[in-house]
């Protein structure tokens, strides 16, 4: 397996860790808090689901396209 694949399987991970943390900063109460009083979410969940969509979509072309 090539570094380029391991560098994409990693990123995945650490997507899929991230969108995790996302949820769990978006599920907390001071979140629920402000969604209810702003209508949007915390900056702090928000940066967590933005880093990980990022990091698993480039994870998955390193890891799924080109050459094989």
């Amino acid at each position: 397996m090539s570094n380029k694949k391991l560098t994409g399987f990693a990123l995945l991970g650490l997507g899929a860790v991230l969108l995790y943390f996302g949820h769990t900063a978006s599920q907390s109460l001071g979140s629920q808090l402000k969604q209810a009083w702003s209508g949007s979410m915390s900056d702090k969940a928000m940066w967590y689901y933005t880093a990980g969509a990022v990091s698993t979509a480039v994870g998955a072309f390193l890891a799924f396209a080109g050459r094989k």
